[in-house]
């Protein structure tokens, strides 16, 4: 890539100059790419294992909950890389980009490595946690999270990786890459389950390989591949404790509110199975539909980290406040779309994965109560991504951390009522909408106190960011 005469990048992923809007979707847009890719591995075995039953549903979702808890522990080494290289570039500084790339590396192989081997070692008892009625569908969890298990490290490699992409700026090539890996899986996922008869180890085993795969491939682009972050990448790594530590004053903040969220969220799923298996496939489907709007959301959010660490550390604060300004019209407009969608036309989506007409209109219920949450999901977004680009990672993981501890408590106890199930889905959407106004709302104060001069008004960032927005559509070069 050419430079300026600052030593700053000038090339294609150089998100300190051009447009504001179009520089975060050339970055959004292939990052939300790349999570529907990563969300899509569960989805596609759902799909696949509604036909053979709901206790397969089950099982995978149950298991599932452990490989979202690996993700806190992969956006340790992952943040610190999107963090760091971003912010590093803006400062025209490549030789520090590329050391907290390979530190980060460094440490997501190695976490990778040791939460694979307590996955298969203790996965009776992870399973056991949930306390299945049914024996066959435990068995059916811990067999699944035994297979996943041996591609975790895969999964942290590829992962840092992503991270060293987006915060070049270049999220194109993980989508790529990542989406190579997804279309293995697809024609894995009815070889393995059906065709070999292996059932919910066929998907468990599809998704393996194709997570080895994705691992290959970013090893390989970040070398190789012509939008490659660095001009040369050297796997010999010496991990320097002063990177380490940047690393994980950023990251652990992050990959402890994501650790938080699931454990709270398990213990959520826990008083789920006290109405029994349908309940859990029912909402491990429903949350897969969900996942439009935060898969959207978070990818905007990522976007904004990469966007706004390269401007923070070239100093140009107006284009940061405009780039959440945007964000923030943006953000509302899906929030709301996305709410529409599920009232509406979710339960024919939910239909897809699960025919059981008794479910079905299960899952029109469950999509309904979280139909309010999904606004607020979309500004939680914003706010966290903005306190994450400028290396501010403990506020919205406090924040969040915080609101989730309510979670199970709330969700028991609402349980105990004349709502039953529907009490437990009522307190997730709750917490949910609690979370995301309390993050949002703090960014906003916080600049304030920080930026006097910024307007940090609701109704004046949205007015001022209307006509950005609508600026957009005249001409998509501003």
């Amino acid at each position: 890539m050419e430079k300026d005469g600052a030593g700053r990048n000038t090339g294609t992923f150089d998100l300190t100059e051009g447009g504001i809007v179009r520089k975060l979707l050339v970055v959004a847009v292939p990052i939300m790419g790349t999570q529907f890719v990563q969300m899509a591995y569960n989805l596609t075995d759902m799909f696949w294992l509604g036909r053979v039953g709901s206790g397969a549903v089950a099982a995978a979702g149950a298991a599932g909950m452990y490989m979202w808890l690996s993700f806190g522990f992969i956006l340790i080494g992952r943040m610190g890389a999107e963090i760091g290289v971003a912010q590093s570039l803006g400062r025209g500084d490549k030789k520090a980009a590329l050391a907290f790339a390979q530190n980060a590396l460094f440490m997501g192989a190695a976490t990778g490595v040791v939460f694979a081997l307590c996955s298969i070692v203790l996965r009776r008892s992870l399973i056991g946690f949930f306390r299945f009625r049914e024996a066959d569908v435990a068995s059916d969890a811990a067999r699944y999270l035994l297979v996943v298990s041996f591609g975790m490290p895969a999964t942290f490699i590829s992962n840092c990786l992503i991270g060293v992409f987006n915060g070049s700026g270049n999220s194109r090539t993980p989508f790529i890459l990542g989406g190579a890996g997804l279309l293995l899986n697809v024609v894995l996922d009815p070889f393995f389950i059906f065709t070999l008869n292996m059932g919910i180890t066929g998907a468990a085993a599809a998704t393996l390989i194709s997570q080895v795969l994705v691992a290959l491939l970013t090893l390989w682009g970040v070398v190789f591949y012509r939008g490659r972050p660095f001009e040369h990448f050297s796997f010999r790594i010496r991990p320097e404790k002063s990177r380490m530590f940047s690393i994980l004053t950023w990251s652990l903040p992050i990959g402890v509110e994501s650790i938080a969220f699931c454990l709270l969220a398990m213990a959520t799923s826990r008083v789920e199975t006290s109405f029994g298996a349908d309940a859990v496939a029912v909402s491990k489907i429903g949350s897969q539909i969900e996942s439009l709007s935060w898969l959207i959301g978070g990818g905007f959010s990522s976007a904004m980290v990469a966007f706004i660490g390269q401007n923070y550390g070239a100093g140009k604060w107006d284009r940061i406040a405009r780039s959440v300004r945007l964000s923030l019209v943006i953000m509302t407009v899906w929030g709301v779309l996305v709410a529409l969608f599920l009232w509406s036309l979710g339960g024919f989506v939910f239909s897809l994965f699960l025919p059981d007409p008794a479910l079905t209109r299960l899952g029109v219920i469950y999509l309904r109560i979280f139909a309010f949450a999904q606004l607020p999901m979309n500004l939680e977004g914003v706010g966290a991504g903005a306190f994450k680009g400028t290396g501010r990672t403990i506020p919205p993981s406090l924040a969040s951390v915080l609101a989730n501890l309510t979670k199970p408590v709330l969700a028991y106890a609402l349980s105990r009522t004349s709502l039953g199930l529907y009490g437990v889905w009522a307190a997730v959407s709750i917490v949910t909408v609690i979370r995301g106004l309390w993050i949002c709302l703090w960014y906003f104060l916080s600049e304030r106190k920080r930026r006097p001069g910024q307007r940090t008004s609701l109704y004046l960032l949205y007015v001022s960011g209307l006509p950005e927005i609508l600026e957009l559509f005249n001409n998509f070069s501003y």
